[in-house]
């Protein structure tokens, strides 16, 4: 069964997700900080009066009689009246503890911070309210210690007022956050119209059109435009090289065939023994001819894919060697014989191991049939001046001097021999150019000729 494709998802929805959530987190963090900020407003506004009111009854405790004493002013509840819906308890007690005025149930504060004046939040009468603690110190011969004095007042008006400036302050911060969304979502839509560009840029060209996409565009942008642009060169490239290479492969299958046609009908109609043996012979080259263009044809295609999607990995060119003098022997008759010179030591490369196989096995092949007895296959490491490489050698004189130059080209042949496909050297310049190697030649000093693969020098 065949995997769901996902959905695609949509940038502009990612970015409005993203800014709602910033935008929720936002206000729940502003509604957090306004609340408490209308919350200390509130007691700062309402806690200077009730301070006001305790210090003026303080100052009007005197000693009389020998007695700790208090005359309430009017003016300490004037303030604390202009709260309408609260209400105002006081009490003030003697320094033996007992009440001189004011409600018995008002408590002071449980924990004294050692302060003579303390703001703290308790109940009385089954209401929450906000008090002051004010202490008074007396040093009379009659009375000496400290005069407490209470004054509390409920929470209703203070709480309505720290509820309006948290109402407001949110009012305005919502007024504000969907003035930022609904800018944020012009400016998300005009960020995005480059990509809308784009779109119909492509979707308006001719569908072989492969040339580089030429649209204005932001920096961000660009930097996709480009990696498209490098993508379609690389699958220009591919195809312009498979349309040259089918239409060159077709005309050069085209001509054996013919020739093995032509070929196969002078034999059937020949009655002669010498000419029909000679014949045959012309058939049975040309086929063997054939055969090898197919195969050196499905090699190039191999080793032109891998190029591509292959990655280079560590190996060791020994393995390379062996294998591809294996493949050539198994195909063999068991006449040719390839002598293998390896060092004990891995020679480590980055490449892949199956286009150097290729490379190898055809470079064997041309030195079997084109060169002359007794063909060797070596693995050099790398030095300090060079990279490590596979080389092989054979007794004969090389490849011509014109040919050496064009070393690379698809069906490139000697004219002489009727069995060669012309790719050999092609395919060995592929892999070359794949891995970055250097495709060395030399006519040896003793006689005969070597050619080979320079890998890359690895660093350590």
């Amino acid at each position: 069964m065949a995997a769901r494709q996902s959905r695609p998802q949509s940038i502009a929805l990612r970015l409005g997700v993203a800014m709602t959530l910033i935008f929720a987190t936002v206000v729940v963090a502003t509604v957090v900080a306004a609340s408490r900020y209308g919350r200390e407003a509130a007691d700062e506004a309402f806690d200077r009066p009730l301070e006001g009111a305790a210090f003026q009854i303080a100052e009007r405790v005197s000693v009389v009689d020998g007695k700790a004493d208090v005359d309430l002013p009017v003016s300490a509840f004037e303030l604390l009246s202009l709260a309408r819906n609260d209400r105002v308890f006081y009490r003030v007690i003697g320094p033996d503890g007992a009440t001189i005025t004011g409600y018995d149930g008002l408590q002071p504060p449980t924990t004294s911070l050692g302060k003579p004046e303390q703001i703290y939040d308790s109940t009385f009468k089954g209401v929450r309210v906000r008090a002051v603690r004010l202490t008074r110190h007396l040093a009379e011969r009659s009375v000496s210690g400290g005069v407490v004095v209470l004054v509390a007042q409920t929470t209703a008006e203070r709480s309505a007022l720290a509820r309006s400036i948290t109402t407001r302050a949110v009012a305005i911060i919502a007024f504000a956050g969907v003035a930022l969304m609904v800018l944020a979502v012009v400016i998300v839509r005009v960020a995005l119209r480059p990509l809308a560009r784009i779109e119909r840029t492509i979707l308006s060209r001719d569908v072989n059109d492969l040339s580089p996409i030429e649209v204005p565009a932001p920096e961000e942008v660009a930097v996709l435009i480009a990696a498209v642009n490098r993508f379609m060169a690389r699958l220009s490239r591919r195809i312009d090289g498979m349309q040259a290479f089918v239409a060159e492969a077709a005309h050069q299958l085209r001509t054996p065939i013919t020739a093995l046609r032509v070929q196969s009908q002078l034999a059937l109609d020949e009655t002669d023994p010498a000419t029909l043996k000679r014949l045959n012979r012309r058939i049975h080259g040309r086929s063997i001819g054939l055969a090898r263009l197919t195969d050196q044809l499905l090699s190039h295609a191999l080793v032109a894919h891998r190029a591509d999607t292959a990655a280079l990995e560590p190996l060791d060119l020994r393995k390379v060697a062996i294998e591809a003098e294996r493949e050539v022997r198994v195909v063999s008759d068991g006449s040719d014989a390839v002598a293998l010179e390896l060092p004990e030591e891995a020679v480590s490369a980055r490449g892949d191991l199956v286009s150097l196989r290729e490379a190898v096995k055809n470079l064997i092949n041309n030195a079997l049939r084109h060169g002359a007895p007794p063909v060797g296959l070596r693995v050099v490491p790398q030095t300090a001046e060079s990279g490590a490489a596979i080389l092989v050698r054979d007794g004969g004189a090389g490849f011509p001097d014109d040919l050496a130059a064009r070393i690379g080209e698809r069906f490139l042949s000697n004219g002489v021999d009727a069995e060669s496909a012309g790719l050999g050297l092609s395919i060995v310049a592929a892999v070359v150019a794949a891995h970055q190697a250097r495709l060395v030649h030399r006519r040896l000093p003793d006689g005969g000729f070597e050619v080979g693969l320079e890998m890359p020098r690895q660093a350590g």
